[in-house]
């Protein structure tokens, strides 16, 4: 019988087990769906021999997460980086490139290259101790102290009506407000300044890789490992109780909350129930997916050679379709994060065919097809798109919810990001990992650091499992 069960099979579940397994304990997953990974998985979603990722596409954490670096991923995982990590497209042909080179980046921004740098450049310098500071929770003391400062100021001038200061013209601010608005929320925000400028940094230094073959790559990296170490991986397996797990002594749940009371039922306390019950979930997302029988038709050059393409127009636009999606309406220009994954990875179609990955922000619960604002807003900024487009497939953000029950409403980060909700992370404690059931846990991006494919959350709850119930130390996770 397990010592451990792990219930969900995302990154931040498999990580707990990887912990785990290495430990030397008997670990047993258990995942409701017939295919491992949950927001990192890779699947022919519209026709044969066309990959495309259902969740997570581009990860800028995979080099960058300490438990991926513990893990050694990146001699796992084929991660390639694009020639230009993300971009933003703007009227007139125009557009702004984020390189991996801080200093190309800058030259090319013009007359706002010098206020870009000196934004980011501090960040880059100690990327480190930014990165620590954003993998833990907020109620920490911080393992850098000066890197965390010099991110809470840039996110306050950042995520609030401060914004425009330090800029003169529209293609910094557009470059930033892109990866802002990662974020799903309102702009300017203080969660998507805080999250936008961690990116921004992490492109700068160790860049937005994309895994070769497709995000489901990470998931079988750590599965592998898995099996490898004892573990036993079981699939199509639903658990809707914790006397289905027993005799397990530690209980690791990559579950929203929701399911964290359900699942664990009287095992908690009434007052964590009601915790539980009052955590706020945000807005959601509609995905697109498109076969095209060649790459983007960009107006703007370089845009062809970035891995990621923010598109929505300038600043002030992305503000005001994110304001439309927090007041319940569907902007008809709305901001669109675009992977284009076949510029480094051209073996996810066949040949003389290219896959492209898009979303945009809507309200929770929607079930309006967004897939004609999509196409509106790429022929907008690549006119003749809707020319190469052979397939495409749209899923709502209701139908997205149902794909994944840890995305209520359809929202893919588990939880509100706002002040409130990076600190209720699904409660106010210094171990929110921790229920008030003895031995079980929570692992999934309802906890802290929250969402992003970067297995913290499963780390920190495997460490405090270790700890408490078997009295034993995280383990060596490398090759």
């Amino acid at each position: 019988m397990p010592d451990v069960a792990v219930v969900g099979s995302g990154p931040n579940g498999l990580a707990a087990a990887v912990v785990m397994a290495r430990a030397g304990l008997k670990v047993h997953v258990y995942e409701a769906a017939d295919q491992l990974g949950g927001g990192s998985r890779t699947s022919q979603v519209i026709e044969e021999g066309h990959w495309h990722d259902i969740c997570s596409a581009v990860h800028p954490m995979a080099l960058a997460s300490p438990f991926f670096r513990a893990f050694e991923l990146a001699q796992r995982v084929d991660l390639q980086l694009p020639p230009v990590q993300f971009g933003s497209p703007l009227d007139g042909g125009r557009s702004a490139l984020a390189y991996r080179s801080l200093d190309r980046t800058t030259d090319e921004l013009g007359r706002d290259g010098r206020a870009y740098r000196r934004l980011l450049a501090p960040l880059v310098r100690r990327i480190d101790g930014v990165v620590q500071t954003t993998s833990d929770q907020l109620l920490r003391v911080p393992g850098d102290p000066l890197a965390a400062a010099i991110l809470g100021l840039r996110t306050f001038e950042q995520g609030s009506p401060l914004w425009n200061l330090r800029f003169r013209g529209d293609r910094a601010p557009a470059l930033i407000s892109g990866v802002a608005a990662h974020v799903v929320g309102r702009l300017p925000s203080l969660s998507g300044a805080g999250a936008g400028l961690l990116l921004n940094a992490l492109a700068h230094s160790g860049g937005w890789p994309i895994p070769v073959g497709g995000s489901s790559a990470i998931a079988d990296a750590m599965a592998k490992d898995i099996e490898a170490h004892g573990g036993v991986l079981q699939t199509g397996f639903r658990v809707t109780s914790l006397a289905e797990l027993e005799p397990a002594k530690a209980v690791l749940l990559d579950v929203a909350p929701p399911a964290l009371a359900r699942i664990a039922g009287s095992r908690l306390p009434a007052s964590y129930r009601r915790a539980l019950e009052s955590f706020r979930f945000g807005n959601g997302a509609c995905k697109v997916d498109f076969i095209l029988s060649g790459p983007v038709p960009w107006t703007a050059a370089g845009l062809a050679e970035a891995g990621t393409v923010h598109v929505g127009g300038t600043r002030g636009e992305m503000a005001e379709a994110e304001h439309a999606v927090s007041r319940g309406r569907h902007p008809e220009r709305p901001y669109v994060l675009v992977s284009q994954p076949s510029v480094v990875d051209p073996g996810r179609a066949p040949k003389g065919r290219h896959i492209l990955w898009t979303y945009c922000h809507v309200p929770s619960g929607s079930t309006v097809d967004m897939g004609e604002a999509v196409m509106n807003q790429l022929e907008r900024f690549a006119p003749g798109f809707r020319d190469l487009v052979l397939r495409h497939k749209v899923t709502t953000a209701a139908e997205l919810a149902a794909y994944n029950e840890n995305y209520i409403g359809g929202d893919f980060s588990a939880g509100l990001l706002d002040p409130r909700g990076l600190i209720q992370r699904p409660v106010v404690s210094p171990v929110p990992w921790r229920t008030p059931a003895r031995g079980v846990y929570l692992c999934s991006s309802s906890t802290p650091p929250g969402p992003g494919v970067t297995g913290m959350p499963g780390f920190r709850a495997a460490k405090y499992a270790l700890n408490d119930m078997f009295g034993l130390d995280v383990p060596a996770l490398g090759l």
